[in-house]
């Protein structure tokens, strides 16, 4: 997820990758923090396999070590789409803490993967957490990633590296909605680090990538180029079909209806790749945008009516 302006254009043979920076101010060494060396650090991994079988999406295969685990699959929508939702059930993530998530779309496969609440990042005292998310998505499948809100609690201290693999005419919808904060009890993010690094690739070949790294104490934070003062942000990301010029002027200003001139809302096409941005300070306004945008979306890149995954309405 990046708050950056600066944006580059894909070639016509997408040879060059859309790269996004911070400001110098935001690259540097987080403050120290006292080390509580009686900590031991969670490490929890979950992988998934969906196939199509018989016109049905099946979660064929689940392998998890630790606090990362998934509930049976749904099928809200009939036999061609399993939805599953992922739970981690300390509800929040410790500094030191690792968590890797893998999830492989098979040919034809469609899957929709969510959690059932916020993500929380702790107070790292001392220690780096950290998330690695690896999808890849065969010819002809799709995968919708949309977790609910991340929270980043102050003096949190966290690294994310979320990569995907697409192959041919794959489809990759990615949805995330970040908070700094938690500002409904008067807290700020003025201290700590958060790291993250979004790669995305089709038949190896890099099409995005977004990298931050912004400091609680930098002025980066504030910075017209990052989160202008403001405290939520949030990204929506498609690719795999390219959209109609009308359809995403309407997205815009349904988006722009539902902010009603607070918080800022940005819908940009870059070759195969859509992408719909808001920065705000409010985390409803930016599920109900993100929501709004994804449900006109959806049926075009998807062939499917829009659908609220039932953990976001719990």
């Amino acid at each position: 997820m990046s708050l950056s302006a600066h944006k580059e254009e894909l070639t016509a043979q997408q040879q060059s990758p859309t790269i996004l920076t911070y400001p110098k101010q935001a690259i540097q060494h987080a403050p120290e923090v006292l080390i509580d060396s009686t900590y031991k650090p969670l490490q929890a991994r979950l992988s998934l396999k969906f196939a199509e079988i018989d016109e049905t999406t099946r979660l064929v295969e689940r392998d998890q070590f630790g606090p990362l685990l998934v509930q049976k699959p749904l099928y809200p929508e009939g036999r061609k789409v399993c939805h599953v939702v992922i739970i981690h059930p300390p509800g929040g993530v410790v500094g030191g803490d690792q968590l890797e998530i893998s999830a492989q779309i098979g040919a034809s496969a469609n899957a929709q993967i969510t959690t059932p609440g916020a993500t929380k990042w702790y107070k790292a005292n001392g220690h780096t957490s950290q998330q690695k998310i690896r999808i890849n998505v065969n010819k002809g499948g799709s995968l919708e990633w949309v977790p609910q809100e991340t929270i980043f609690y102050n003096h949190a201290n966290v690294e994310i590296d979320h990569q995907v693999m697409l192959e041919d005419d794959a489809i990759y919808v990615g949805c995330e909605i970040l908070c700094f904060g938690r500002t409904a009890s008067g807290e700020t993010f003025n201290s700590g680090q958060i790291k993250q690094r979004t790669s995305i690739r089709r038949n190896d070949k890099l099409i995005w990538l977004e990298q931050i790294r912004l400091l609680g104490e930098s002025s980066a934070m504030n910075g017209s180029l990052a989160l202008s003062g403001k405290t939520v942000c949030a990204s929506l990301i498609l690719t795999g079909k390219v959209m109609p010029q009308p359809l995403i002027d309407l997205a815009r200003e349904e988006a722009e209806k539902i902010t009603n001139g607070v918080g800022q809302v940005g819908i940009s096409q870059l070759k195969s790749i859509v992408v719909a941005r808001y920065l705000g300070n409010s985390s409803e306004v930016a599920r109900h945008v993100m929501l709004c945008i994804w449900g006109l979306f959806r049926p075009e890149i998807l062939g499917r009516t829009g659908i609220v995954p039932r953990m976001w309405s719990t």
